[in-house]
């Protein structure tokens, strides 16, 4: 079997951060988000993989090649034009249409077993399968219609009025029927692909109660870095059998003071804490320094600025 990878996005909720690095390669406890995708298709022996691309490119494909592609087959189809999930997919159809395909997003931390999601889609007989998540946020993030174990509707835009507390959370495993739906050129794969396939074959609900979230805000960003991060740092083993890397906290290259003060937070690579400096429940990305004295709190910190955050997640939409 095969997967398709959604890289393409440009990540705009994590403005000004992915104004430099594309949203696959911001780091989630020092690991690129990417990783944490790749690392769940090479445990469940998936190797052939396609992988589209758009916004920054060259540096996705150029940290891929350092790490020698993990071992794995990737494929890359790079859009000079954003063509959306739908038109995304469309365009690689050559690619894909000779047998069912795992889709899975660039930007999501899991610790589902993909080999489950297979077997729930071969059990089913339905086109598809989509792996969804349980939370009371459901309402603003987009609310999955079931019926019967079957998905039926998207945020009620088929006016079925069947509403949940489900959403879906960028995994799915499909049957090459959905190119019969998808259109070229941009286009959503909710708006076709899923679509076609309720209509025709049917699709499947898979839900998965574990680990799942999103890093899609930057107030989502920094609390799952530093109030929600035990269950991505338990993945450690399965990454590293995996892909050779796990999450961690500090990085073995990153210069603290012993005279400062670290507290829930993620010191990343080449960071450089002074003496007397204070940081409580921040994110410090790749390269930062931190003066003497300095207090950092409730902030993302990147070469080019501090981002403090106001907003109290109590609990992540995506936990």
């Amino acid at each position: 079997m095969k997967a398709f990878v959604l890289a393409a996005g440009f990540g705009t909720r994590l403005r000004p951060l992915t104004v430099s690095i594309p949203k696959p390669l911001i780091p989630v406890l020092n690991i690129p988000s990417l990783c944490y995708t790749l690392f769940l298709l090479k445990e469940a022996g998936i190797r052939d993989i396609v992988c589209n691309l758009h916004y920054h490119a060259d540096a996705i494909v150029r940290y891929l090649e350092e790490q020698d592609f993990f071992g794995m087959n990737i494929m890359i189809s790079e859009e000079k034009e954003i063509l959306g999930t739908g038109g995304g997919l469309k365009k690689c159809e050559s690619l894909l249409k000779d047998d069912d395909f795992v889709l899975i997003n660039s930007d999501i931390i899991t610790d589902i077993s993909l080999d489950a999601l297979i077997k729930a889609y071969r059990r089913s007989d339905a086109s598809g399968v989509l792996m969804l998540h349980e939370t009371p946020q459901a309402g603003a993030i987009g609310h999955i219609g079931v019926q019967n174990g079957m998905v039926k509707d998207f945020r009620n835009m088929r006016r079925t009025e069947l509403r949940s507390d489900l959403i879906y959370t960028g995994t799915a495993v499909l049957s090459p029927d959905i190119f019969n739906h998808l259109q070229t050129g941009f286009s959503s794969i909710v708006d076709t692909g899923f679509t076609g396939l309720i209509d025709n074959g049917g699709v499947a609900s898979y839900v998965h109660d574990g680990l799942w979230q999103d890093i899609g805000t930057l107030e989502e960003y920094l609390y799952s870095s530093t109030h929600k991060n035990r269950p991505v740092l338990e993945l450690g083993n399965r990454m590293q059998n995996a892909l050779g890397i796990r999450p961690h906290m500090l990085a073995d290259d990153a210069r603290i003071s012993p005279e400062a003060t670290v507290t829930s937070s993620v010191i990343g690579k080449g960071c450089q804490v002074g003496p007397g400096a204070i940081i409580e429940n921040a994110l410090l990305l790749p390269g930062v320094s931190i003066d003497e004295r300095q207090i950092v709190s409730n902030s993302i910190v990147y070469t080019e600025g501090i981002i403090t955050l106001n907003q109290v997640i109590t609990e992540n939409p995506g936990s």
